[in-house]
């Protein structure tokens, strides 16, 4: 039988191998003799160094000038007595390749070997008055310029160091071990000599037997010789050695985890792109210093004009507080006794006409606390940077999975919250007040916080414009359908097709949960972590997904129940596996924001509307048409609602942090969401003999109507929304029905029954 291809190239390889390998054994031994020669014979071969042509000359190295000349340039230029350790790393590096050793790791032999080289050549050099080459050139240059700047201590603390260092990592001495070594050999030491003294004791008391009296009283004969019997028995007994074995206990789950994490410690998602770095604050502009600006005149001024506007409606004041924050200042007041609150509640447009202020809101009251907030922007309103909200301390040390900083509130702090405890984020507002900064803000905060490993993004842009400027990251942190060209998700149809994919991947996560016994995503990658999880049972670390929405609106319009149907279904059940949404839209009315949506977005950011009913709509009481834009927001999750400056990150700002990150290493291509492939794509493969048993009748109910769609033949025929979908897809490849339109009924292509019936006539 011949050979195969595979075969051959290994036996040639093997042959390479073996043949270098023994080149590299013969260097080492050469290279070994030399260097121990260099010992002897130095002081004779010193003065013929560099004349290695002239044959005139004899040299007293067993290698004669080649092997004086190497051996000058090792030890007495080099590291001097420590280079013998490279004639022993040539001889392992050609004993791995002849032997076949594919447990050891080279490299990580070479670099072991140059550390512990440079670090024998350093302690030597101190012992120059033995030999003066003890250390070689190297050692003494390097320790001699650790001294002139540490002094003798610092470099002997730093040889410690390293020596410590070695003991650690490399030969794996650590202080617990040998803590734990010495008590067991104490424990052994004392059960040994517990043993010792039962011996002894033992010994005594048979001594002391056998030392008895003998009775020779014959008429204890019988007696004698029955119990002579029972003691040849008894020695018989004691002589046999009863052999104990004690099986070994299985090792539960815990302790195969426990064994894998000591030996290999914890799995780290990060160590694939173990060079990624995160961008720093440098690619981010600082617009100002970030202090607000006390204007007392201005305060002073608004505080006159509120107190003397509620005084002449009758309302007194017992007390006035300023907090002033970025854009807007909050006025904290204390009406006197008696005072209804619905008073104050109903002057908003009359205090605003006082102040000539842009808008103001009343907050009546604020909750937690016994006063009337009255927000009044300031004049001259200050720009909060994201750059000085991710340098911030809240930010920066966040103990939270999706940490977003959002701004700066009223009181000028800044505003961070957790996605995962959103745990969906619906945002509306008019155009441009802010939406696409805000959606920005979002994924720039998780980008500075999050590892590629950790987090994914689905971008879903039907302007196409805003968040091209991601695409530079597709193969750091963007997810994406297989066989998709594009990261960035332009396209409605396949904006279905990705919400069907996540619904299947929000499935197969559920069932990895179940298998290993988890509630959430939290406690599932702690356990993979933990190697708790086995790898060939299919578990992997699974990163948090975030699906990103712009302009909803256009996707309800354009394709309605196929989008919303799988967007509910997420919002309702994706939490717990890590998949989050964040939807944003410029029409919050309730055929966009339905009450499926609202009921699973709990977590909602309005930016300024233009009226009260689109207020109400987004965040259930108004108040969002009173903002000034800007980025000037309100946010609430489910309780109250707080008031925020979003930061502001511009496109350029945002293009340097795309760049900075996929010029590093990435992955091969973007994360791969499950294969979703559409009704559509089998439409023309369906044969006659497939077709439903109610082809014809639904065909009839779908002329009569002159309106295809699927719905409709749920309700005439009481079928499921599956079986009425492959109907109407049967009936398009039958030509009775058009192409599928988005929100829109199919057109029947068929005008009468007759027409019909002759056309089933001619099908069949």
């Amino acid at each position: 039988m011949s050979k195969t291809t595979s075969e051959v190239n290994y036996n040639r390889k093997r042959s390479r191998e073996i043949l270098f390998g023994s080149f590299l054994i013969i260097i080492s031994f050469l290279l070994f003799i030399s260097l121990s020669s260099y010992f002897f014979t130095w002081e004779n071969d010193q003065s013929n160094i560099n004349k290695i042509l002239d044959r005139n000359i004899d040299s007293k190295n067993i290698l004669k000038k080649i092997g004086a000349e190497i051996s000058h340039i090792f030890i007495y230029e080099g590291f001097g007595a420590s280079s013998l350790i490279f004639s022993l790393l040539l001889c392992i590096t050609g004993l791995s390749l002849f032997f076949e050793f594919k447990k050891l790791s080279i490299l990580n032999t070479w670099s072991w070997g140059l550390f512990y080289t440079i670090l024998l050549s350093l302690i030597l050099s101190q012992f120059k008055t033995v030999f003066q080459f003890l250390g070689g050139t190297v050692g003494y240059e390097i320790s001699d310029f650790i001294i002139d700047y540490t002094g003798i201590i610092g470099f002997w603390s730093i040889i410690l160091f390293f020596t410590l260092f070695s003991m650690v990592f490399h030969f794996k001495i650590l202080p617990k071990k040998i803590a734990a070594d010495f008590w067991n050999q104490e424990e052994k030491d004392i059960e040994s000599d517990e043993d010792e003294s039962n011996i002894i004791i033992n010994e005594s008391i048979i001594s002391n037997t056998e030392n008895l009296d003998d009775n020779d009283n014959e008429d204890y004969t019988k007696t004698e010789v029955d119990s002579n019997n029972y003691n040849e028995v008894k020695e018989k007994s004691d002589d046999v050695v009863m052999e104990i074995s004690k099986n070994k206990e299985e090792e539960t789950v815990e302790d195969v985890s426990a064994n894998l994490v000591e030996k290999y410690g914890e799995f780290d998602p990060t160590l694939e792109l173990s060079g990624f770095r995160s961008p720093s604050l440098e690619q981010l502009k600082d617009y100002g210093s970030g202090s607000i600006k006390i204007d007392e005149k201005e305060l002073e001024s608004n505080k006159n004009t509120i107190i003397e506007t509620l005084r002449n409606y009758k309302i007194e004041i017992a007390k006035i507080k300023a907090n002033i924050g970025p854009t807007v200042t909050l006025y904290e007041i204390v009406p006197a006794a008696g005072i209804r609150i619905s008073k104050i509640k109903n002057l908003e447009d009359d205090i605003a006409l006082s102040l000539s202020a842009l808008g103001i809101r009343i907050i009546a009251p604020i909750p937690g606390k016994g006063t009337v907030g009255i927000e009044v922007p300031n004049n001259n309103p200050a720009i909060v940077s994201m750059k000085s909200v991710i340098s911030s301390q809240k930010f920066q040390n966040a103990e939270m999975e999706l940490p977003i900083a959002f701004g700066k509130t009223i009181s000028n702090e800044t505003f961070t919250v957790d996605l995962v405890k959103m745990p969906h984020l619906l945002m509306a507002g008019a155009t441009g007040q802010g939406k696409s900064v805000g959606l920005n803000v979002i994924l720039t905060s998780l980008l500075y916080k999050k590892h590629p490993s950790e987090v994914k993004f689905i971008l879903v842009d039907p302007k196409k414009v805003e968040l091209n400027i991601y695409s530079k990251i597709e193969r750091h942190y963007l997810a994406k359908l297989p066989n998709s060209e594009e990261s960035i998700i332009t396209d409605n149809k396949k904006v279905i097709y990705t919400l069907n994919s996540l619904c299947i991947e929000m499935d197969n996560r559920y069932e990895l949960l179940k298998n290993a016994m988890c509630r959430n995503i939290r406690e599932y990658n702690q356990k993979y972590k933990s190697r708790k999880l086995n790898p060939d049972n299919g578990h992997r670390f699974l990163p948090y997904i975030v699906l990103v929405v712009d302009e909803f609106a256009d996707l309800i319009m354009s394709a309605g129940k196929e989008v919303e149907t799988p967007i509910a279904r997420l919002a309702q059940l994706a939490r717990a596996i890590g998949i989050h949404l964040i939807i944003a839209t410029q029409r919050p009315s309730v055929n966009v924001i339905t009450g499926i949506i609202k009921a699973n977005f709990p977590a909602r950011i309005a930016f300024r509307v233009t009226s009260k009913i689109d207020s109400r709509t987004i965040l259930d009481v108004s108040g969002a048409d009173q903002l000034i834009g800007r980025g000037d927001m309100l946010y609430t999750q489910g309780n109250e609602l707080i008031r925020i400056q979003c930061a502001f990150v511009d496109t350029p700002e945002v293009e340097k942090i795309s760049e900075f990150i996929g010029s590093q290493k990435g992955y091969p291509d973007a994360h791969l969401l499950p294969e979703f492939s559409g009704e559509e794509n089998e439409i023309g493969e369906i044969n006659i003999e497939d077709r439903d048993e109610l082809f014809d009748e639904a065909a009839k109910v779908i002329v009569i109507a002159q309106q295809g769609s699927a719905s409709l033949i749920q309700r005439k025929l009481k079928l499921g929304y599956n079986r009425a979908g492959r109907i109407i897809d049967q009936m398009e490849a039958a030509g009775i029905v058009g192409p599928f339109e988005g929100s829109k009924a199919r057109q029947v292509l068929i005008p009468d029954l007759s027409t019909l019936e002759q056309f089933l006539r001619n099908d069949s």
